[in-house]
């Protein structure tokens, strides 16, 4: 009886969605910060727990779910597919992102009047070599790889290991069953850190709402705006309409089966951070099976550049505005082409918003100190490039699963409220 009690007092928590009660806690993180201001940080302590949680789950998360991605396809062929659908999918969608960047910031004009000077000077890592990048890819030390998080020499690593064990049949089975159980733990680990979500991201967002004041985010709220409607168009048009179009599926349940990750995505910042929730949404949401989202998801998350180039669209126009630059139909080519290219190349590099925005500016001869101005709020711009990175990745990662016959349309099409 005391037992009934208690599921009655606590039973209409268990009942809110996730994205719900995450969407709760960035709602009261946000008038946390209002009403605290820089006395929000107290609260930081909770958003930093929950990112060490997540963090906690990347390597082993990813490193089991590609060996057990790659061993559940038992074919080559077919995960060279796979790969090149993935890669082709994600380069089609940067160069919509980039584009749409660029139109709402031709219609809207937000640099057009704002008096802001860049006096101090930002400079950015040069991008590296296509054939540095190739080198770098196949770690030297695969222990080295995982103790460091490099996702991309991780990637590499699991997929030889991978394959490896199919070749090798029935000797290779033993393993294959340790990595399937270990995948298990850690979606069960996943689950469990989960919970703790809707604490977390309240106090990520206090701390971030309490950081800006009015007197930083007033001057740019035009770009702001900008960045954050294209982000929303480019996720419900361009995304819910590849879902529509050519997966003949319901926009609106990829939309609502990607909430947790797309809300925890939009609190962290963080593509790899996120990356658990995009697993599990995949999986548990979307009905994308287990071998097409433990191999989808990673890359995506390595090489999904949409929100970044998204962001380049919008933040060159704007600096072309506030300096005066015109552009010619030329250079608007150039921005599209430069930037799509340059997220091949700078894919996984830190910094690489930074690398690929002064790669794209040094094209169209707009001055590198002018990044300057939007350094100060690049945290809540992130947050919105971010959001788009991982509704991207679980856009492709359904499309290839419905291509291969790899997505439960059951679970995709069951109502989660």
């Amino acid at each position: 009886m005391q037992e009934t009690a208690t599921q009655g007092k606590f039973g209409w928590w268990r009942r809110i969605a996730l994205w719900q009660k995450i969407l709760a806690g960035l709602a009261l993180g946000v008038l946390a910060g209002a009403l605290l201001g820089e006395t929000a940080s107290v609260f930081k302590p909770l958003g930093d727990i929950f990112i060490n949680a997540i963090m906690m789950l990347i390597v082993p998360l990813v490193f089991s779910t590609l060996v057990v991605g790659i061993t559940s396809m038992r074919d080559p062929q077919k995960m060279g597919r796979i790969g090149a659908r993935t890669i082709i999918l994600y380069l089609v969608t940067t160069a919509f992102a980039i584009s749409i960047g660029l139109v709402l910031s031709t219609l809207l004009q937000p640099g057009v009047g704002v008096g802001l000077s860049f006096d101090s000077e930002v400079s950015a890592n040069e991008a590296p070599s296509l054939m540095s990048i190739l080198i770098n890819l196949v770690p030297r030390n695969p222990i080295d790889a995982l103790a460091n998080g490099n996702i991309m020499q991780i990637i590499v690593f699991a997929i030889g290991l991978g394959i490896s064990l199919t070749l090798i049949g029935e000797k290779g089975e033993p393993v294959m069953k340790v990595f399937d159980s270990f995948a298990e733990a850690m979606y069960k680990l996943t689950g469990l850190v989960m919970a703790f979500a809707p604490f977390g991201v309240f106090g990520l967002i206090a701390h971030v709402s309490g950081q800006y004041g009015l007197e930083i985010l007033l001057p740019l709220a035009k770009l702001i705006g900008v960045v954050y409607l294209a982000s929303i168009l480019h996720v419900l048009v361009i995304y819910s309409g590849f879902i529509s179009l050519m997966g003949r599926l319901n926009p609106v349940r990829y939309l609502k089966g990607s909430l947790d990750a797309i809300v925890v995505a939009f609190s962290s910042a963080s593509s790899a951070g996120t990356l658990p929730v995009s697993i599990r949404c995949a999986q548990k949401n979307l009905g994308v099976s287990e071998g097409v989202s433990g191999f989808v998801l990673p890359v995506g998350a390595t090489i999904n550049m949409d929100g970044t180039a998204l962001y380049q669209g919008v933040v060159v126009l704007f600096i072309a505005q506030m300096t005066g630059t015109d552009l010619s139909m030329m250079d608007y080519g150039m921005i599209v082409a430069t930037g799509t290219l340059a997220s091949i190349g700078t894919a996984g590099v830190p910094g690489a918003g930074l690398i690929m925005l002064s790669i794209v500016m040094a094209q169209i001869g707009l001055p590198l100190e002018a990044i300057a101005v939007v350094a100060g709020i690049d945290r809540i711009l992130d947050m919105a490039r971010t959001s788009v990175n991982v509704a991207g990745d679980l856009m492709v990662t359904t499309l290839v699963g419905k291509s291969e016959g790899e997505l439960n349309e059951e679970i995709y099409n069951t109502s989660r409220s």
